[in-house]
């Protein structure tokens, strides 16, 4: 209704115009009679008032349209009206929809063709990355050490840039199945033991029962795991020897908590530790950080519908709490 005032506002304006001109001409010629001035005024003002009616009417489809926020991009397929006008806008908000729908089954291509390359590329890397691996254990130390470091360095910088590739395509990903938790904290450690001995820190893990099952999947879980405790034991090294996983039930919810007693974060960055490329002060500090693993994390566990909460205190160290739902506990594993 806003709309259709605003839009035809000029005509009242100039139709109010006409009715003082004719009047006036009419007086300065002459005419005195005001009663068949005041029926001509009335005739022509409800002829325009028709007019008005009949534009409201006859556009109230296309003005309701235009009104509205679309919910749906498919709401613009919608007919708008039968006028000419209403036709016309119907037929180019078709055609751009077309456009629209066109350029993004291209971009979508041109995506899963980038995904594509990505997947292939991580996976030919780990080739002569393996190798290296062999390498380096026909070398004395250091040299062996260090190569290792920096070859599990860069399998952790390939595996950072392959799961960002496929976040994009995440949903599709999914393979949703019941987990035991304990055993796959086991098995996160176990990849990074080497890790852990090279910054000497050694992970601690407890929980209120022997096992628990939670819903999820198994690969992206992995991946997140890997994310805390890479981070727990980045930020701890120099400062404390020990990282604590917990895990335990809490109104019927599991909690899985990493731990450790590192540098902290400041109260400052702790609103901005979820968000893509942020590093903070620590960032300056650690050169390795890119501001993508606890990106990762939040974006992971919220399309899993977990629950990712975090607590730091500087000099006294950071906790990560990851949350499952709708859990189911084994009391025997």
């Amino acid at each position: 209704m806003a709309i259709f005032f605003r839009e035809h506002l000029g005509f009242v304006c100039f139709q109010l115009l006409q009715h003082v001109t004719l009047s006036s001409l009419l007086l300065l010629a002459g005419f005195d009679n005001t009663g068949v001035l005041l029926y001509i005024n009335l005739l022509l003002l409800v002829f325009f008032t028709a007019f008005i009616v009949y534009r409201y009417f006859s556009r109230k489809q296309l003005y309701h349209q235009l009104s509205v926020p679309l919910k749906q991009l498919e709401e613009v397929l919608e007919p708008t009206g039968f006028t000419p006008l209403a036709l016309s806008i119907n037929q180019l908000l078709v055609s751009q929809y077309r456009i629209y729908q066109a350029e993004i089954a291209d971009l979508e291509t041109q995506q899963m063709e980038h995904l594509l390359f990505i997947d292939r590329w991580v996976h030919q890397m780990k080739t002569p990355l393996s190798v290296l691996t062999l390498a380096a254990e026909e070398l004395d130390e250091p040299e062996s050490s260090s190569i290792r470091e920096e070859v599990d360095r860069m399998r952790q910088g390939l595996s950072t840039v392959l799961y960002s590739a496929r976040l994009r395509t995440i949903e599709e990903d999914f393979q949703i199945e019941s987990v035991n938790l304990i055993a796959m904290v086991h098995a996160v450690n176990k990849e990074h033991r080497r890790y852990y001995i090279r910054h000497r820190i050694y992970p601690k893990l407890t929980a209120d029962k022997q096992a628990f099952k939670v819903t999820t999947d198994k690969k992206w879980l992995f991946f997140i795991l890997s994310q805390l405790i890479l981070n727990a034991v980045k930020y701890s090294a120099n400062h404390h020897d020990t990282i604590e996983i917990n895990i335990e039930e809490q109104h019927h919810e599991v909690h899985l908590r990493v731990r450790d007693y590192g540098v902290g974060i400041p109260v400052s960055d702790q609103k901005r530790v979820f968000d893509k490329f942020f590093t903070g002060e620590n960032g300056r500090i650690f050169k390795e950080s890119t501001g993508m693993g606890l990106y990762l994390v939040k974006e992971v566990a919220e399309r899993l519908e977990h629950g990712v909460r975090l607590t730091s205190e500087v000099g006294k160290g950071t906790m990560v709490t990851l949350i499952f739902s709708e859990t189911q506990n084994l009391t025997q594993v």
